[in-house]
């Protein structure tokens, strides 16, 4: 199947089945994390949209732990930074929708959470289509060493992700019923 039209189909599925009563355990990523002697220093997350799931209790429980917590800026030509955010600071609201932070520090994330259309076993994902964290991912991964976290619901697991040469795979993927490593 065409990317395209599996975009399509998961949103429809992700749309219908979305609940806002399945969450991630904040602590048990923490710990997932931890455990495996990451940097927590700075995490980059995202801010849900879309019937995306919720980060953001998971981005307040490292907050609380000391971490430095950043949120994407999209650019020019479907590039995008992270910059330092509070849960109290203040949001602007991008061309797509989404909110972003109003700040001017860029964060380097050592944990980077990233948000899944789709993902399969081998730690592959399926995004919109618009290659906005695989070109950051490549950008970040020449800077410095960043663990990349897809986070999901189990039902958008694939049996298999289409692939190309732009693609970036992950580190990690936590739902609320598994953890690929």
């Amino acid at each position: 199947m065409i990317k395209s039209k599996l975009r399509s189909k998961i949103l429809r599925l992700r749309k219908n089945y979305y609940s806002k009563l399945i969450k991630l355990n904040s602590n048990k990523v923490y710990d997932i994390l931890k455990k495996k002697n990451y940097k927590l220093k700075n995490i980059g997350g995202y801010y849900p949209s879309n019937y995306e799931i919720d980060d953001l209790e998971i981005l307040q429980f490292f907050m609380e732990k000391g971490s430095d917590i950043s949120l994407p800026i999209i650019k020019k030509n479907n590039q995008m930074d992270f910059f330092k955010w509070f849960k109290e600071s203040p949001l602007k609201i991008n061309k797509y929708g989404i909110p972003e932070p109003v700040s001017n520090e860029i964060l380097y994330p050592d944990i980077l959470f990233v948000p899944l259309l789709a993902y399969d076993q081998n730690l592959n994902r399926l995004g919109y289509g618009g290659g906005f964290y695989d070109r950051y991912i490549q950008k970040i991964m020449r800077r410095k060493k960043t663990i990349k976290v897809g986070l999901a619901f189990s039902y958008q697991k694939l049996k298999k992700i289409p692939i190309n040469n732009f693609d970036k795979k992950l580190d990690i993927i936590i739902t609320e019923k598994e953890i690929i490593v």
